[in-house]
């Protein structure tokens, strides 16, 4: 394939992209119009337009399947936006269902596999066609009121009542028929009625007392159709042209961020050498190289800042296809659940939004499979007889937290345990959330013998957490019996470069990511104090359990008077990581370690300082669930016996 191709190629892919979220959004603002008189001009507009552009653009580079595709659901919109069909739970079904092919097949052009049989939706889009009846251009499909005053004459020829809805019924269907009074007295009987008739047909009904006009519904969808194309057309002209707009692969931003970290060792490089001359230069020439030296680091932070920016996307690339997922999985299951999205205009860095797809599928997944009640389980404990799963998303400094909740069971504690005994897990007397999600995130673990198609076997919460710590991100759950559960997920803007807090460690140096600690305080040494195999200090007027670092690390232990404390979690997680003290804060550019053969638990990475030697970067997350797990007192004591 030449390279032109394959950039024409890139670029069609993007732009199915774009076009298939336009498409998520729209359908599942559609399905709200099913049982209206009439749906959202609109949505209808926008969805026609959005599947002919994919239609064009597919043909460009033939791909076939895609093409005929979105050429057989354009064509049953064109059928209800001209009157010719109308919207049904079915017909919405249909599209959705189409929609998650024409996925597939653009996916298996990416791919270069084998495209899927498009047969089964192309026959049920015709299926619908079929129904609807192919438009007679000279005719109008419409819905019309029809009004039938009797009269003697009229009933002595057998025209009646009953003639009238006998003629309407071989026309098309009877919407409403509602008696009506003048003032005089008179009667007669109003029909809403939607069909098909032409002016011939029209004037012999008037011959029989039936008088039949265009409804106001009917002039009202057509006004708000071409409403709806000159609001499209103002919004054309109010949108940056394409020319404004440039698509840039992600890995040459990510060799411009790996660029941009090497000028960060750099600089901090400068600054080590720039401090060691000091003794030799005149103090005003030392003031100009500090004035120098600080704006060199604020461009260079501006542009580190920059970059970031441009690699941000909305996290709604992630929640938008999420209720397509609760509306199968609730029809499969049999519950009713709906999704409600908030914050979808936080950004995250656009490879953590590619990873936490998965992650965030299977909470969901989960909250409908094992936290969401059946309808009369939820009206026996006085919930209303939908559920809800909310997914939210905020932004706070560098950090962006993403929480998936419903208000189903919650948590089935004594199930939980009973299975985790049975699977010869450690089992703590009284477990909290934290333990608890320990728990539930152990490979393997599930509270189900058979697989469904809605939790597969509990596997995905092992899958959520490695993924989730490999991000640098922390999760943490809540649970109320019958209220609810709740996942939050805290996740950094971005990877490849944080700012960090430098430790030392018995004579060593480590980096701590500032946004996985939640606080640091200094201790005297004299204050930790031994309880239960554990050590605690005095913190806001409670306990605070700590672990030494150079236990978990196995390295001598400082004897100085004072010690710093990282403090991580919250509530009853929370836990305190003893280091000897902190050197300062830096920026630092972080280097994953990516063979599984190395990686170690507690070690997320390691980074260079400027001085040309490796630097770990600690995983205060991990350290303080290894020390939960009790695997720190076992290390402990296994130094002690060593000393």
């Amino acid at each position: 394939m030449s390279d032109f191709l394959q950039s024409f190629l890139d670029d069609y892919f993007a732009e199915c992209d774009e076009h298939l979220t336009t498409v998520r959004r729209g359908l599942l603002a559609l399905e709200r119009s099913v049982g209206k008189s009439r749906p959202d001009a609109a949505d209808i507009e926008e969805l026609f337009r959005t599947f002919h552009s994919i239609k064009g653009i597919a043909g460009m580079v033939e791909d076939r399947e895609t093409e005929q595709l979105a050429h057989e659901m354009e064509a049953y919109l064109r059928a209800i936006r001209e009157g010719d069909a109308r919207l049904t739970t079915h017909g919405v079904d249909t599209l959705i269902e189409g929609a998650r092919y024409l996925e597939n097949t653009i996916a298996s052009r990416r791919k270069g596999e084998q495209a899927p049989d498009i047969s089964q939706p192309v026959a049920a889009l015709h299926a619908l066609l079929a129904v609807s009846g192919q438009p007679d251009m000279s005719k109008t499909q419409s819905t019309w009121e029809c009004v039938f005053t009797p009269s003697p004459a009229l009933i002595a020829r057998g025209v009646n009542v009953d003639f009238v809805r006998t003629r309407l019924r071989e026309g098309g269907e009877i919407v409403s028929a509602t008696p009506l009074l003048s003032d005089e007295g008179a009667v007669a009987f109003r029909f809403l009625f939607a069909g098909t008739l032409d002016p011939a047909t029209v004037e012999a009904w008037a011959a029989d007392g039936i008088v039949c006009t265009r409804s106001r519904d009917d002039e009202e969808r057509a006004a708000s159709v071409t409403e709806a194309r000159r609001s499209e057309e103002g919004q054309r002209a109010a949108t940056p042209s394409p020319g404004q707009h440039v698509r840039v692969e992600l890995s040459k931003l990510d060799e411009l961020m790996r660029m941009i970290g090497d000028l960060v060792i750099l600089r901090v490089r400068l600054a080590d050498s720039i401090q060691r001359v000091e003794p030799y230069v005149p103090t005003a020439e030392w003031r100009a190289i500090q004035e120098h030296t600080a704006g060199i680091e604020r461009q260079l932070r501006g542009l580190r800042e920059g970059v970031m920016r441009v690699r941000l996307v909305p996290v709604g690339e992630i929640f938008r296809r999420m209720p397509f997922v609760v509306r199968d999985l609730a029809r499969d299951t049999g519950r009713r659940v709906k999704v409600a999205l908030a914050g979808q205009g936080t950004e995250l860095d656009k490879f953590l939004v590619e990873r936490m797809m998965d992650p965030v599928l299977h909470l969901v997944r989960n909250a409908v499979s094992h936290g969401i009640e059946g309808v009369d389980e939820r009206i026996a404990a006085g919930k209303p007889p939908e559920g809800t799963v909310s997914l939210t998303a905020s932004a706070a400094g560098e950090i962006v937290t993403i929480d998936i909740a419903d208000d189903g069971r919650g948590l089935d504690v004594e199930r939980v345990l009973a299975r985790a005994t049975h699977l010869g897990l450690p089992v703590p007397a009284e477990p909290d959330d934290a333990a608890l999600l320990d728990l539930i995130s152990s490979p393997g673990f599930s509270t189900r013998d058979e697989s469904d198609r809605a939790s597969g076997r509990g596997f995905g919460m092992a899958v959520v957490r490695t993924t989730v710590q490999e991000l640098g991100g922390v999760i943490r759950m809540s649970s109320t019996r019958g209220v609810g559960t709740r996942f939050s997920i805290d996740l950094p803007l971005t990877l490849a470069i944080t700012d960090a807090l430098i430790a030392r460690v018995g004579g060593e140096t480590f980096a701590v990511p500032q946004s996985m600690v939640r606080e640091v305080v200094e201790i005297e040494a004299s204050a930790v104090r031994l309880l239960e195999r554990g050590e605690v200090v005095p913190y806001r007027g409670a306990a605070l359990p700590v672990i030494r670092l150079s236990s978990i690390l196995g390295l001598p232990q400082a004897a100085g008077p004072r010690l710093h404390a990282f403090v991580v979690g919250t509530g009853p997680a929370a836990v305190g990581l003893l280091a000897d003290r902190i050197i300062g804060q830096r920026e630092i550019v972080v280097r994953a370690i990516a063979d599984p053969l190395i990686r170690v638990d507690g070690v997320s990475g390691a980074t260079d300082l400027g001085n040309g030697r490796a630097v770990l970067i600690l995983d205060t997350t991990a350290i303080a669930r290894l020390a939960r797990n009790g695997r720190t007192s076992k290390a402990r004591a296994r130094a002690e016996e060593i000393a």
